[in-house]
């Protein structure tokens, strides 16, 4: 019986060459996941109405201008900030009931249907 002492020499699959193939295809995907996740941080930053909201919007007559969604996710995002969870949002004699979370306008009224109105389910209130 013969053993052969021949040593092979073992090559892994990794060399530094395939390293850095494999580095660069992690910075594609890494880019492409963080420009994924970019869009999506940017399309939740939109207020979105509920069906409820649009309703009561479109019965009372009010238009929300751009210059007031603008506004208006600024009062969502402080709201956020302090932990508020359902926002009162008072602005440009509009009164509107917000989802913080969800950045979800939940009911909306007019400075008519405010006066002696109570407003409950709110955690707090933002007047801009």
């Amino acid at each position: 019986m013969r053993i052969n002492h021949n040593p092979v020499k073992i090559t892994p699959i990794n060399t530094p060459k395939n390293n850095k193939i494999q580095n660069q295809n992690n910075n594609v995907y890494t880019n492409e996941f963080q420009q994924v996740l970019q869009d999506k941080i940017s399309s939740n930053n939109n207020i979105k109405f509920s069906k409820h909201a649009a309703m009561r919007l479109d019965a009372r007559n009010i238009v929300i201008t751009k210059e007031q969604s603008d506004k208006l996710e600024k009062a969502i995002d402080k709201a956020k900030e302090k932990g508020i969870k359902d926002s009162l949002v008072l602005m440009d004699q509009i009164a509107l009931v917000v989802n913080v979370k969800n950045r979800i306008v939940v009911t909306a009224m007019d400075s008519n249907q405010t006066k002696d109105a109570v407003f409950t389910n709110i955690d707090g209130a933002v007047i801009i």
